[in-house]
């Protein structure tokens, strides 16, 4: 698999013929590497979200308009499909969503989510997608909790967390988190976009590190193989 970071939380994964979008902040995200209409052209096979806040949510009905498969909570798909997304799929936490690519399982997060206009958004959650025979915990923007021992239990391969603080976990505590999650590989997200978030991935990658997990900090745009 190919994970490509596209700043604050938005990844682009790819295996195989397919390709995966998380929480697509594309437009008014000032370290997205790539433009809307270049993100648009990739032909993804879905687009996952954690929650609705707009710096996850982004442009997500640029995508489900577009006919491709928006897959959140019950209240995330609800809303995508009233607002033209008429592909959207609403689940639930421990709920699993299988498609072509993959699938998807909604885990617990603890944080808040409403939509830009106010809209409540459901419970906000964390993803653990199974693609291409690598299986990847995308945290959303939680804090530390002890049931990430549960999810850790799947076996990851990847874990991606915030680090930025204010919102989420910073640093250390996204370090800690990592006790309990196990990953082979941790990927610092949620940092750095906007000033509050002034959390250091070099401090997560030292901490991850002597936790014994092989931390990689991403730039926007960069890519790496797992």
């Amino acid at each position: 698999m190919q994970i490509r970071f596209l700043g604050q939380s938005a990844f682009l994964l790819e295996s195989g013929d397919h390709r995966v979008l998380i929480d697509p902040f594309i437009e008014g995200n000032p370290k997205s590497p790539v433009t809307l209409a270049e993100a648009l052209g990739w032909n993804v096979s879905a687009v996952l979200i954690s929650h609705a806040h707009g710096d996850h949510w982004g442009n997500a009905l640029d995508f489900g308009r577009a006919g491709v498969p928006v897959i959140g909570t019950a209240e995330i798909g609800g809303y995508a499909h009233s607002n033209g997304a008429h592909n959207a799929i609403g689940a639930n936490i421990g709920g699993r969503v299988r498609q072509e690519w993959g699938s998807v399982t909604f885990t617990p997060a603890w944080h808040s989510s409403s939509f830009p206009d106010g809209t409540y958004g459901g419970m906000p959650t964390g993803l653990v997608i199974e693609m291409g025979g690598v299986r990847v915990y995308h945290a959303g923007d939680t804090n530390l909790f002890g049931d990430m021992r549960l999810i850790g239990d799947r076996v990851l391969d990847v874990a991606l967390l915030p680090i930025g603080d204010h919102y989420t976990m910073g640093p250390e505590e996204a370090a800690r988190a990592l006790e309990l999650l196990r990953p082979r590989v941790a990927i610092p997200m949620h940092y750095g976009t906007f000033p509050p978030l002034v959390g250091d991935p070099q401090v997560f990658a030292r901490e991850g590190q002597a936790r014994g997990v092989e931390v990689r900090v991403l730039e926007p745009g960069e890519t790496t193989e797992v």
